[in-house]
């Protein structure tokens, strides 16, 4: 396992980091356990989670996911082993159930903290995360800004001055951004930077062969201002591993459960990923392996966020680590891209 700096913190993370939005939906507490001792016992030491957890989120399940791994941390004793992120959701209006409306202002992040501490049984947060703007922009795969001048939104100088007082309190150590926007990286820091504040040490925004966006304007802000990517999705929701190629939904899989989640089901996306599966398995690799691999590859990320309902998909991804992919295998995979740019935003 390989660790890299936490933006210009001292902190080291794991390469990979083990995402875990499944707990609470797709796996029991029992499994949940298994899966973090297992990523422990492989180097992993960075766990990120999110107080709107499991997904698909509702208000039966809100919270299930913290408290699942804050069970584990108490019955293992391993909270100083760990490097543990979670997040605060931003405004939504298929979210009334938590905080009657989620909002990125002082009183709601304050309720939001005290909520995943208790749940995740743990007094500080290594890492905590805006878990998308609390204004109108492009996230969650939209495209085609439109500004709108009466639109509610929360401040971003009051979501950071809340956010250094959590710092001051010891309650967080860092904090950073996830689903943000080239404009909404640079405008934190620059407010950071005015008011003497502490800086963000990272970004979680979508990454994978099938939506390379973020190398366009905000890879050279990772570089730049020493903000790195937490990639989530590399797998776009497990397409990249041909389980659905040719319309097929297997018993158990994401997109045959939760019909909703779509964004990386159209037809152009599904024919680059039958080719990228095709590239992978002429070069003697499965399709999951190569998708990991060209994300840990990347310069601008930090670390690579995996997720698994089985450990037999966990230790395939653990191991796409040992894959390096080789110059005649980026250039296949490069032709792919220049004929499907970037079909699932």
């Amino acid at each position: 396992m390989q660790y890299r700096l936490l933006g210009n913190t001292d902190i080291r993370v794991s390469q990979l980091c083990l995402g875990t939005m499944t707990y609470g939906e797709q796996n029991t507490q029992q499994e949940a356990a298994q899966q973090l001792d297992y990523a422990i016992a492989r180097g992993i030491n960075f766990v990120d989670t999110a107080e709107m957890y499991p997904v698909p989120p509702k208000a039966e399940t809100q919270g299930k996911t913290e408290v699942y791994i804050g069970q584990w941390l108490q019955n293992s004793g391993k909270r100083a082993d760990i490097i543990l992120a979670t997040k605060a959701a931003g405004p939504g209006d298929w979210m009334q159930y938590l905080r009657a409306g989620p909002r990125l202002n002082a009183s709601h992040l304050r309720r939001a903290l005290e909520g995943s501490l208790q749940r995740l049984k743990t007094d500080y947060i290594d890492l905590y995360q805006l878990h998308w703007p609390d204004r109108n922009t492009n996230f969650f795969g939209k495209l085609g800004y439109q500004h709108n001048a009466k639109e509610q939104q929360t401040p971003l100088l009051e979501t950071i001055e809340c956010l250094q007082a959590f710092i001051k309190e010891g309650k967080i150590r860092h904090w950073g951004f996830s689903n943000e926007t080239p404009w909404g990286v640079m405008k934190g820091l620059a407010i950071c930077d005015a008011e003497g504040f502490a800086r963000p040490v990272s970004i979680q925004n979508p990454y994978n062969l099938l939506n390379r966006s973020y190398e366009v304007g905000m890879a050279e802000i990772s570089h730049r201002e020493h903000i790195g990517l937490l990639a989530y999705s590399p797998m776009a929701f497990g397409v990249l591993s041909g389980k659905y190629l040719n319309g097929q939904r297997p018993a158990n899989g994401r997109l045959t459960l939760f019909s909703r989640f779509s964004r990386y089901t159209n037809e152009q996306a599904s024919s680059a990923a039958a080719e990228y599966c095709t590239i992978a398995r002429e070069h003697g690799l499965s399709p999951a392996q190569m998708a990991l691999a060209f994300v840990n590859q990347q310069p601008f990320v930090t670390s690579n966020i995996i997720g698994a309902t089985s450990m037999e998909q966990l230790q395939e991804n653990i191991d796409s680590l040992s894959v390096e992919l080789g110059t005649e295998l980026l250039e296949k995979i490069s032709d792919v891209q220049r004929r499907y740019p970037n079909p699932a935003p």
